[in-house]
């Protein structure tokens, strides 16, 4: 087990593995909210099926591990290579095989970090948090309390920004994801990057399709 913490390929296994895992959330996630757009009655089921019991509380924090783990090894995978690069660590890599996602992986990463706690604050913290310790909820219906919030221009825009970060963070992080943990032969390389960026769009457009149904038709 001392490989995957010093090493450069147990650090990259470890960060692809949860990766996947928090990839794996995020369709049960697109798929959980896109209920609402067809039946909010059906989303206040589904989210009073997740709040405050013993499954759901241990699958956030599953889910938060996750993130954790995910963060800290891309953060040492970080200082590792810019430790490794020296005096060149400000310079403009020459790979114009490199795409702008893969050069910018750690940022992207931070952006959608900050949205997330932007996420959890605004529906966590108010959907299960309060619920679980007995507060006062801000609303009767989860239905409603999403769609009186994608009914705010502003915050249409802050989550269709942080899903375009995201998109390109997927595009990269999903086909390297698979690579890193051996699906690397050079046959199904370039079908990696395809399948990266159709399931990327995919799980994306369900993301945005929901702020922008819910602004435009509600």
């Amino acid at each position: 087990m001392h490989w995957l913490i010093n090493s450069t390929i147990g650090r990259k296994f470890v960060m692809s593995i949860s990766g996947l895992f928090l990839i794996l959330f995020l369709v049960f996630h697109m798929s959980m909210n896109l209920v609402l757009v067809f039946s909010p009655a059906g989303y206040d089921m589904v989210t009073e099926c997740l709040g405050a019991n013993w499954y759901a509380i241990a699958g956030t924090l599953v889910l938060a591990a996750g993130f954790i783990v995910h963060i800290v090894y891309a953060t040492l995978l970080t200082l590792q290579n810019q430790k490794a690069r020296g005096k060149d660590k400000y310079a403009v890599t020459n790979n114009k095989d490199a795409s702008w996602s893969s050069k910018n992986m750690y940022v992207l990463g931070l952006v959608v970090l900050a949205f997330l706690v932007l996420h959890m604050i605004q529906f966590w913290y108010q959907m299960q948090f309060k619920e679980l310790f007995g507060m006062e909820l801000a609303y009767t219906s989860s239905a409603q309390f999403v769609i009186n919030v994608f009914k705010q221009p502003l915050y249409v825009a802050v989550y269709l920004v942080a899903f375009v970060a995201l998109w390109f963070h997927l595009t990269h992080g999903f086909w390297s994801a698979l690579h890193s943990v051996g699906w690397n032969n050079t046959i199904w390389m370039k079908r990696l990057k395809v399948i990266s960026n159709v399931f990327a769009t995919i799980i994306i457009a369900g993301f945005a399709f929901i702020p922008i149904f819910i602004y435009f038709c509600y």
